[in-house]
């Protein structure tokens, strides 16, 4: 029986968990265009200086404990209990530190609007660390539908509130509340979900027991929140805040695209490779597969979708979306390797990893600030897409893996794909509809990919083919 309760939790899931991921991209896709029309680069550049702030302060004051409470084997009210308030007394020490220190933010970017506005954000991670414990809660007991509900309907009153502020002449300030709005209301419906109260005796000597792990956790998320968003930080202190709108709108949408690939990978690879967790050249074949056709694709199209889509106001994003989709190809590369060293109990090296890339990726930015946005985005890309052998370096140690097989497994689909890439591009030269290029773009590679996977006998792609048979039949 508990097998069988087990089976239903997993396909319920799984189910939710691709309503969630489906739901979400697509209410993102509409928000985001609808407000990139409304908003100017300048706007969403002010808030972009201060994201790093936030995200940074979000993960000390979180500290890892959901994972931790997730990963102890039997738990108490105690354990939530304690969570719940280290979590709010940091956050308010944090939002202290951080509205004293407005003034300096507002100085360091030399935007004197920034210290009203920084105030006002930083009281979103204040309100998130109420709904920590009762998140842990839902996280712990498999709760997906419900999380489901609450991201959709975070997402949804959020993107509208942002939309009515827009069209009323709140700028920048709608960004910012958009964000305290979805975070009030997840709060609010973990709590309605958790059915969990505190209590006010507190103890928080349960936080020593999940420091151990919880710290790695906390030390490897903040870097990779200083890697993510490093560059918005540099261009807001060298460059004008016109041109880190521009990078965080083009930013956006890459992320959005390999946020899409990670999440569908993580979602089908254990029903379409029955044999994927044990053949970890199987799972590189797979994420190449789905990748770089995708992630080139985005690249390739990305001046008509911005023109389309946003208007010619954001021209110049969609120069630098060009380049970010080509490292953004990697990351799901280099997502898998991570999760096969903290697979094998190598977190360590996962925190180890990620610092070092954001040390090199800082001294880089410090050398090159002086020749332009173009440069350092190039040194950025290529950085980010070298450090996959980096990765693959510290996962040899842990799984049997030669450089020769991890290009074998990845080469082909890579090359397949940017040769396609790089032939349409050239086909389409001389059109001059938007429409018609970003069609004649898409059925192109689309169709040339499948054909020459086909005629080759791809095992990945005559796997998924199969898979997409049966679920239609069933």
């Amino acid at each position: 029986m508990a097998e069988e309760t087990l089976k239903q939790k997993t396909a319920k899931g799984l189910f939710w968990g691709f309503i969630n991921n489906g739901t979400q991209q697509l209410l993102n896709l509409f928000f985001g265009i609808f407000l990139a029309r409304l908003l100017t680069p300048a706007d969403y550049g002010m808030v972009g200086m201060l994201t790093i702030f936030s995200l940074i302060a979000g993960s000390l004051q979180e500290s890892g404990f959901i994972a931790a409470l997730a990963n102890k084997k039997e738990i108490t009210h105690d354990d939530y209990n304690a969570v719940f308030w280290f979590s709010v007394s940091c956050s308010a020490i944090l939002y202290i530190l951080l509205y004293l220190s407005a003034p300096l933010i507002a100085e360091f970017y030399r935007t004197p609007e920034l210290v009203p506005l920084s105030r006002l954000a930083f009281l979103s991670f204040f309100i998130a660390s109420l709904g920590i414990a009762p998140r842990a809660i839902l996280f712990r007991n498999l709760k997906v539908k419900e999380n489901t509900i609450i991201s959709l309907s975070s997402l949804t009153l959020s993107g509208i509130t942002a939309i009515v502020l827009a069209v009323n002449g709140f700028a920048y300030w709608g960004i910012a509340i958009q964000t305290m709005v979805f975070v009030l209301i997840g709060t609010m419906l973990n709590w309605y979900f958790a059915h969990w109260k505190p209590s006010f005796r507190i103890d928080f000597s349960p936080i020593k027991e999940m420091f151990g792990f919880s710290s790695k956790m906390l030390i490897t998320q903040v870097f990779i929140i200083i890697n993510q968003n490093l560059f918005s930080v540099l261009l807001g202190k060298f460059y004008t805040k016109q041109e880190v709108g521009d990078f965080s709108q083009a930013n956006n949408w890459n992320n959005k695209g390999h946020a899409l690939i990670t999440g569908m990978i993580n979602g089908v690879t254990q029903p379409v490779l029955a044999s994927v967790a044990n053949d970890p050249h199987k799972m590189l074949r797979f994420t190449a597969f789905i990748s770089f056709p995708a992630m080139f694709g985005l690249s390739l199209i990305a001046k008509e979708f911005i023109l389309i889509t946003i208007t010619d106001k954001w021209l110049a994003s969609a120069r630098i979306m060009q380049l970010l989709c080509i490292w953004g190809a990697f990351i799901p590369v280099n997502n898998l390797f991570s999760l096969l060293l903290v697979s094998r109990g190598r977190s360590s090296v996962f925190m180890f990893n990620s610092i070092a890339l954001s040390v090199l990726q800082l001294i880089t930015a410090c050398i090159s600030y002086p020749y332009g946005i173009t440069t350092m985005i190039y040194l950025f890309v290529a950085i980010n897409i070298l450090w996959m052998f980096v990765w693959y370096l510290f996962a040899r140690r842990e799984i049997p893996l030669t450089l020769w097989s991890i290009l074998k497994d990845i080469a082909p689909y890579f090359l397949l794909a940017a040769s396609l890439t790089i032939a349409a591009h050239y086909i389409t030269l001389g059109i001059t509809s938007l429409y018609l290029s970003l069609a004649i773009k898409v059925v192109f590679v689309a169709s040339l990919y499948a054909l020459v996977l086909w005629k080759m006998q791809s095992v990945i792609f005559n796997e998924c083919i199969q898979f997409i048979k049966k679920k239609k039949i069933s």
